[in-house]
C-alpha cells in the first residue's frame, strides 16, 4: 500500500504507549505517522520531516506546548491542516477555543483504533474538498466556503453540547435502574420520539422483554409486573424478532414505514434501534419509534443513541463493576470485625449495636442518606484496628499499664490505614481514625477538640462510649444503662459534644433504641 497516497499523520500525546498503538496501527494500514509527546516536539518532528502533514491527533494537556498551542501553531501555519483533539476531560471552554483555532473533531478517551480511523477517513475528504475548494474556487466560493464552515461550526457546538450533557447526566446515575430508566428518558428527548423502549435481548435471553420504557403523554408509562414483554400507555409494543434480530446482527438500523419488509407494527413512521453492548457482548436493545408523519428519525439521530448507549454501557459496567468490589471488600472487612469480636466475648456484636445506635441518631440530627451510608460503614469498623493487638493486651483480664494503654491507643490508627489501603472509603476512615477524639482536646490520637472533630465521629463517639459501659468487660463489671446515661449526660462538652449527648439522652428516653 503507497505510503505517500495515503497521506501523513502526526500523533501528539504524552502518553507514550498511544503513541506507540497508534503509531503500528496507522503505519500497517499504509499512513506515514510521525510521533510527538508535545506541541514543542511536533513542531520539531514536522520541520524536520519537511512533507506536508495530513492530519493531526493531538491531546489537550500536556508539558511545554499544550494541545490548544499547537492547534493555533499549525492554524497560522498551514490552516488546510485538520486537528483532532483526543481528551479525556471535555468541557466547553476547551471546545470554544480549540473551535476556533482549526479543530475539527473532539475524541472522547478512551479512543478506540476503529473509532479514530473512522475519524481520520472522514476528516482527509473533507480535507481533499477543503484544499480543492480554496485551490479552485479561491475567491468565488469563499464567502459560501465561511458561511459554511460558519454552520458547522454552531452545529459542532450544539453537538458536543448535547454530547457533554450527555456524559454528565450519566456521570450522576448511583446504580444499574438509574441508568435504564435514563437511557429510555433521555432516547425521547434526543430524538423527539412518540416513545422509547429498552430491551433486554442476548443470545443467552429466550425471549427479549423491556427493562424501561419512556412515553411522553401517556397516562401510565410503568410496566406491568406481571407482563414484562409489554408495555402500558399508548404505545405499540415492537416485535420481539425484530429486536432479536438487532441483537444479533449487533448494527445499529433506522427505517420507515416503507420498509415493511422490517415488520413494523401498523402506525409507527419511523423506527431506530441501536444495540446495548457491555465488553463487546451485546445485552440489550434501544428503540425509539415514531407516529406522526412530520417525525421522522435521522442519521444524526442515530448517532445520538449511539454516543448515549456506549457511555451508558460504561457507566453500567462501573457501577456494577464498583457495587461488586464494594460488597466484597466491606464483606472481607466486616468478616475482620468479627474475628476481633470472637476473640473477645464480652464485645461480641459490640461493633452492630454500635452502628445502629449511631445511625438513629444521624437520621435524628437529619444528615443525608450519604453521610448515613457512612456511619453505617464507619461503625461496623470502627474497631477493626484491634485485630493488631495482642491477645495479652486486649483481653487483659486488669488495668492496662500505662504503656499497655499507649498500645491499645493505635487501633484508630491501625483501623485507618487498614481501610484507607483500599482507597474507595476517605470519609470512613476519617471517622475510624477520630472515634476516640474528646470535646474538649483529651482524646487520642491527634488531641482533636470541639468541631475540629468530624461530626459523624461526635456521633458515633457518643453510641460507642455507651455500649461499651454497659457490656460486660474483663477488667471491670458492666455498668447498668442508667448509670451509664448519667455518665454521658454529664461528659457534655467534655468527653462528648454536648448536642450529641443530649441528642442521645433524648433517644434513649423514647426508647429509640430498644431491641439493639
Amino acid at each position: 500500500m503507497d505510503a505517500q497516497k495515503k497521506g501523513t499523520i502526526l500523533f501528539v500525546d504524552d502518553e507514550k504507549v498511544i503513541l506507540e498503538i497508534a503509531g503500528e496501527y496507522f503505519s500497517h494500514l499504509g499512513y506515514t505517522v510521525l510521533t510527538a509527546v508535545n506541541g514543542r516536539e511536533a513542531i520539531r518532528v514536522m520541520t524536520d520531516h519537511g512533507d506536508p502533514i495530513d492530519c493531526c491527533f493531538t491531546d489537550i494537556n500536556m508539558p511545554e506546548m499544550d494541545g490548544r498551542e499547537l492547534a493555533e501553531y499549525l492554524r497560522q501555519w498551514d490552516n488546510s491542516i485538520p486537528v483532532v483533539i483526543m481528551t479525556g476531560h471535555p468541557s466547553m471552554d476547551n471546545t470554544l477555543h480549540t473551535l476556533k483555532n482549526g479543530v475539527v473533531d473532539f475524541l472522547i478517551k478512551p479512543v478506540n483504533l476503529e473509532q479514530m480511523s473512522v475519524c481520520l477517513q472522514r476528516v482527509l475528504r473533507e480535507r481533499e474538498l477543503f484544499v480543492r475548494n480554496i485551490l479552485l474556487n479561491k475567491e468565488v466560493e469563499g464567502k459560501k466556503r465561511l458561511e459554511r464552515v460558519n454552520r458547522e461550526l454552531v452545529e459542532k457546538v450544539d453537538e458536543l453540547n448535547v454530547l457533554n450533557r450527555i456524559m454528565s447526566d450519566l456521570m450522576a446515575l448511583q446504580t444499574g435502574s438509574e441508568v435504564f430508566d435514563h437511557m429510555a428518558q433521555t432516547a425521547v428527548s434526543l430524538t423527539r420520539a412518540d416513545g422509547a423502549l429498552l430491551y433486554a435481548a442476548s443470545c443467552s435471553i429466550p425471549e427479549p422483554f423491556v427493562l424501561s420504557a419512556s412515553m411522553p403523554g401517556a397516562d401510565n408509562t410503568s410496566l406491568p409486573p406481571e407482563s414484562p414483554n409489554s408495555v402500558s400507555g399508548e404505545a405499540p409494543l415492537l416485535p420481539v424478532d425484530l429486536i432479536r434480530e438487532i441483537a444479533r446482527d449487533e448494527i445499529p438500523l433506522l427505517v420507515s414505514e416503507s420498509h415493511r419488509e422490517k415488520r413494523l407494527p401498523a402506525g409507527i413512521r419511523s423506527f431506530a434501534a441501536v444495540p446495548v453492548k457491555i465488553r463487546d457482548t451485546v445485552f440489550g436493545v434501544l428503540a425509539v419509534f415514531s407516529t406522526t408523519e412530520t417525525r421522522r428519525f435521522s442519521e444524526t439521530d442515530l448517532y445520538y443513541l449511539s454516543f448515549m448507549v456506549h457511555h451508558a454501557a460504561y457507566q453500567i459496567e462501573n457501577l456494577a463493576l464498583y457495587e461488586n468490589i464494594y460488597e466484597n471488600l466491606l464483606s472481607t472487612l466486616s468478616a475482620f470485625v468479627t474475628t476481633v469480636e470472637a476473640r473477645d466475648a464480652y464485645t461480641k456484636a459490640h461493633s452492630h449495636r454500635v452502628t445502629r445506635m449511631a445511625m438513629i441518631m444521624a437520621r435524628e440530627w437529619g444528615c443525608s442518606k450519604e453521610e448515613i451510608d457512612v456511619v453505617d460503614f464507619a461503625g461496623r469498623l470502627h474497631d477493626i484496628g484491634k485485630i493488631g493487638i495482642r491477645d495479652d493486651i486486649l483481653l487483659k483480664p486488669g488495668p492496662l499499664t500505662p504503656a499497655e494503654y499507649e498500645i491499645i491507643k493505635q487501633h484508630p490508627l491501625i483501623g485507618e490505614s487498614i481501610v484507607g489501603q483500599l482507597g474507595l472509603w476517605d470519609r470512613e476512615k476519617t471517622i475510624i481514625r477520630h472515634h476516640h477524639e474528646h470535646y474538649n482536646g483529651s482524646g487520642y490520637p491527634d488531641g482533636l477538640r470541639g468541631g475540629e472533630i468530624p461530626l459523624l465521629a461526635r456521633i458515633l463517639a457518643v453510641a460507642d462510649a455507651y455500649d461499651a459501659m454497659v457490656t460486660h468487660r474483663p477488667y471491670r463489671v458492666v455498668i447498668g444503662s442508667s448509670d451509664a446515661l448519667t455518665i454521658i449526660r454529664e461528659g457534655g462538652g467534655q468527653q462528648f459534644d454536648p448536642v450529641f449527648a443530649d441528642l442521645f439522652f433524648r433517644l434513649f428516653r423514647k426508647g429509640a433504641f430498644d431491641g439493639i
